[in-house]
C-alpha cells in the first residue's frame, strides 16, 4: 500500500515536470510578510501567491530550496479569516519534496487561485548576512533558497514584499515603499511592485544607511544610499548617474519602466554589481573619494546595472543561448552613456580594449559562438557589445534605435530570444542580416578585419595604431611633448621607459601614472620629478611610486615613509600596506614600533574587514612570512566564506603554507582546535 502511494504521489509529479509548467500555469503574485533573523540566519513569514490555471492540472509546484512549510496550504476564497482558519476556507494538500513546494488538486483551466501558508528557512545562498547588513543575489544562486518562487526565468511575476526588522535599520526591496511601521523594537517596511518581472530579481538590502535623492527629467526618483562615514565619498561615487540616466531614457527611447530607481552599496558582495529591479546591489569597494574617482569609479558598473532595467528586467532572455542579450546590451549601452560623458575617443579606446581581450581569448582557444550558453563573460558581454556596435553602423542610427524601440515595447515585461530583436532590425532597415548573424553571433573565430576596419573610423585610435616606439628614436622623445592623446603617450611611455627625460613628466595624471607604473630603476637625474609623483592624485601612482623610490634611493627611505604615513589609498588599502611592509623592511625608522606595524598588517586580515582588504594583507603576510596564530584562523575562516573568489583564494593560500613545515603544523594545530 505504501508503494503504491508513493507511486500515485510521483505520478503527479511526473506529470507537471515532463511538461512545461508554464504551459498549465501562469503565477501572477507574490506577497510575502517576513521576518529575518540575523542571530539565526533565518527567514519565516507568511506567503500567498496567486496564479492563473492555463489548462486543467492535478499539481503545480513552486521552487523552494531547503523551506520547510510551518502551516496547511490555505486556499483564499474570498471569506472573512478568523482565529482557526487565518488564511481561507479549504486547505489544499502540499508536499515539501527535491527543493519545490508541491499543490495538488483538481485545478481547472481559467481559475484564478491564492494559495497562503507560513514558511521558515535558513538559506545557504542568495541571501547572505554579513556583520550587521542582510543583502540578497538571486541570479545564479536562486530566490528560492530564501523565498518560495519560479525559477524559470519566462514566468514573470509581481513581487509585494513586507519586512519586519529591528529598529534604526534602513529597509530596501523592489518597488515603491509604500508603508513604513514603527513599532517599540521593529519597523516593518512594505514594498509595492506594479509590473511583473523573474523571481532571480527580488532584492533585499538591509543596512545602517543614509541617503541622497534626485529626481530623472521623467520624474523618476533616484536614490543613492551610503554609508554614515561615507558622506564625502557620495558625490564621486555616484557622479554623473542622473546624467546618466537622462541619456539613456533618450537613447534607448522606452520610458524607464519601474517606480524608482534605487542603488545600495553591500560589503563583501558577490560581484560588482547586481541589476535587481528598481534596486541595484553593488560592492561598497566602488565607494571612492575624489582621488579614487581618477583610478578605479563605479560609473561603468553603475552605467551597466542601469541599462539591464531595460535589458534584462523588461525584456529578459528565454535561455542562456540568448544571455547576449541582457550582457552585450547592458555592456553596449554603458558604453554608449561613457560617450555622452567623456567622448568618442573615450568610446573606440573601450572598444579597442574589448577587442584585445576577445583576441587574447581566441588565441588561448577559448573563443565560443555567442549563443553558446556556456560562452565567458568577455563574450556575453564584450563581443555581445561589440556586435551591436557593427550592427548599428551597418544598419544606422535611426533604423537600430526605430528597432531597439520596437522590440521593447513589443515585448515589454516579457521573455526574448535572439530572433526576435534580429526580426526588429530587419524590418526597420529593410536588410537582409543573415550575413551579419553569422558573422558576429554564429560564428567562433571573430571577424578581426571588420573591428580594425570600425576602429580605424576614429582618428583617435588611427594615431594610437600608428604609433610605433619598440625601436628608440628622438621622434619618440618628441612624443611625450607632443599634442597627441594621452593615450598614445602611455603607449610611448611603455615602449621607451629606460629613455625618459625631464619634460616626460609635464603631463596630465594619467600619462604621470604609467611613468610611475613602468619606470622602475629611477636615474638620479629624474629624482626630483619622480618624487612629485607622491603628491599625484592618484593611489595607484602612489602605490608604485612609493615603492620604487623606496627600493632606488635607500638613504631617502624614511623621507618617503613620511610623506606617504598617512595615505589609506583605495577600501583595501593598497597605499596602506605597502607602506606598513616598507616600514617593517626599514630598519631605522620607527625602531621601537615595529611589533605595533606588523599588529596592524595582521588586523587588516582578521573577519570585520573587507574581503578585498583581507587578501591585500594574507598577499603581504605570505610575502614577509609574517603569518602567525590570528592571521592563519582568519584564513581558515576565509575558506568557507560566501564569496567564492575568496574562498578560493584563501584554499589556495593555505595550501601553499603547508608546504612550509612551520605553517604546516600551527595548521594542523589550529584546525584540530
Amino acid at each position: 500500500m505504501k508503494q503504491f502511494l508513493q507511486l500515485i504521489v510521483f505520478l503527479f509529479f511526473f506529470g507537471i515536470v515532463t511538461a512545461q509548467q508554464t504551459d498549465y500555469v501562469d503565477f501572477k503574485s507574490i506577497d510575502a510578510n517576513l521576518n529575518l533573523s540575523s542571530q539565526l540566519k533565518s527567514v519565516n513569514g507568511m506567503y500567498s501567491v496567486e496564479f492563473e490555471i492555463l489548462k486543467d492540472v492535478d499539481s503545480i509546484f513552486l521552487d523552494a530550496k531547503n523551506i520547510q512549510l510551518k502551516s496547511e496550504v490555505w486556499e483564499n476564497t474570498g471569506i472573512e479569516y478568523t482565529s482557526e482558519r487565518p488564511f481561507g476556507e479549504r486547505v489544499v494538500k502540499s508536499i515539501v519534496k527535491d527543493d519545490k513546494i508541491w499543490f495538488y488538486d483538481d485545478f481547472k483551466g481559467g481559475l484564478i487561485i491564492k494559495l497562503s501558508f507560513v514558511y521558515e528557512c535558513i538559506p545557504k545562498k542568495a541571501l547572505y548576512f554579513v556583520d550587521d547588513q542582510i543583502w540578497t543575489q538571486g541570479q545564479g544562486k536562486y530566490t528560492s533558497n530564501w523565498l518560495p518562487s519560479i525559477d524559470d526565468v519566462n514566468d514573470k511575476i509581481e513581487f509585494d514584499l513586507s519586512i519586519n526588522h529591528d529598529n534604526g535599520y534602513e529597509v530596501l526591496s523592489n518597488g515603491k515603499l509604500i508603508k513604513k511601521k514603527i513599532g517599540k523594537e521593529y519597523t516593518k517596511w512594505t514594498y509595492d511592485m506594479q509590473k511583473p518581472m523573474s523571481s532571480y530579481l527580488v532584492a533585499l538590502a538591509i543596512g545602517k544607511y543614509d541617503k541622497k535623492t534626485e529626481t530623472s527629467k521623467s520624474g523618476i526618483p533616484l536614490v543613492y544610499y551610503y554609508y554614515p562615514e561615507d558622506s564625502l565619498k557620495v558625490e564621486p561615487t555616484y557622479r554623473y548617474s542622473k546624467q546618466m540616466f537622462d541619456f539613456l531614457e533618450a537613447e534607448i527611447g522606452f520610458p524607464y519602466p519601474w517606480q524608482n530607481y534605487k542603488q545600495v552599496p553591500v560589503k563583501d558582495f558577490l560581484y560588482s554589481g547586481m541589476e535587481n529591479t528598481s534596486l541595484t546591489v553593488f560592492s561598497d569597494g566602488f565607494m571612492v573619494d575624489s582621488i579614487g574617482f581618477n583610478d578605479k569609479n563605479y560609473i561603468t558598473v553603475n552605467a551597466h546595472e542601469l541599462a539591464h532595467q531595460w535589458f534584462g528586467d523588461l525584456v529578459t532572455a528565454t535561455s542562456g543561448e540568448h544571455h547576449w542579450l541582457q550582457e552585450g546590451f547592458a555592456t553596449y549601452y554603458a558604453l554608449l552613456a561613457e560617450r555622452d560623458i567623456f567622448g568618442d575617443d573615450h568610446y573606440y579606446w573601450q572598444l579597442f580594449e574589448n577587442a584585445q581581450e576577445l583576441i587574447t581569448q581566441e588565441e588561448a582557444g577559448q573563443s565560443t559562438s555567442l549563443l553558446n550558453p556556456k560562452s565567458s563573460s568577455t563574450t556575453f558581454y564584450k563581443k555581445g557589445a561589440w556586435s551591436l556596435h557593427a550592427l548599428r553602423e551597418q544598419v544606422g542610427d535611426s533604423a537600430f534605435k526605430g528597432a531597439t524601440k520596437k522590440y521593447l515595447n513589443n515585448h515589454q515585461f516579457g521573455n526574448v530570444n535572439t530572433s526576435d530583436f534580429i526580426s526588429e532590425v530587419e524590418k526597420s532597415s529593410q536588410q537582409d542580416l543573415s550575413v551579419f548573424v553569422n558573422d558576429w553571433l554564429t560564428e567562433v573565430t571573430l571577424p578581426e578585419d571588420a573591428i580594425v576596419k570600425s576602429l580605424k573610423k576614429s582618428a583617435f585610435m588611427r594615431e594610437y595604431l600608428a604609433i610605433n616606439c619598440e625601436e628608440y628614436s628622438q621622434k619618440c622623445k618628441d612624443y611625450l611633448v607632443s599634442n597627441i592623446s594621452d593615450k598614445g603617450k602611455i603607449k610611448v611611455v611603455s615602449q621607451i621607459s629606460e629613455h625618459l627625460e625631464a619634460e616626460a613628466f609635464i603631463n596630465n595624471i594619467e600619462v604621470r601614472q604609467a611613468i610611475a607604473q613602468y619606470v622602475s630603476t629611477i636615474p638620479k637625474e629624474l629624482k626630483l620629478e619622480y618624487e612629485s609623483l607622491l603628491s599625484d592624485k592618484s593611489f595607484v601612482t602612489i602605490e608604485a611610486a612609493l615603492y620604487n623610490l623606496w627600493a632606488n634611493f635607500p638613504e631617502e627611505r624614511i623621507k618617503y615613509l613620511q610623506k606617504t604615513k598617512d595615505i589609506k589609498g583605495f577600501n583595501d588599502y593598497n597605499v596602506r600596506l605597502l607602506w606598513l611592509v616598507l616600514h617593517l623592511n626599514t630598519i631605522e625608522y620607527q625602531t621601537d614600533n615595529k611589533q605595533v606595524v606588523l599588529n596592524e598588517l595582521i588586523g587588516y586580515s582578521l573577519p570585520e574587514h573587507h574581503f578585498e582588504l583581507r587578501m591585500n594583507a594574507f598577499n603581504y603576510l605570505k610575502l614577509i612570512g609574517g603569518f602567525e596564530s590570528e592571521s592563519i584562523k582568519s584564513l581558515i575562516l576565509a575558506t568557507t566564506h560566501h564569496n567564492w573568489r575568496f574562498s578560493k583564494f584563501a584554499k589556495d593560500l593555505l595550501e601553499t603554507l603547508k608546504t612550509n613545515n612551520q605553517y604546516r603544523e600551527l595548521i594542523k594545530q589550529l584546525k584540530n582546535n
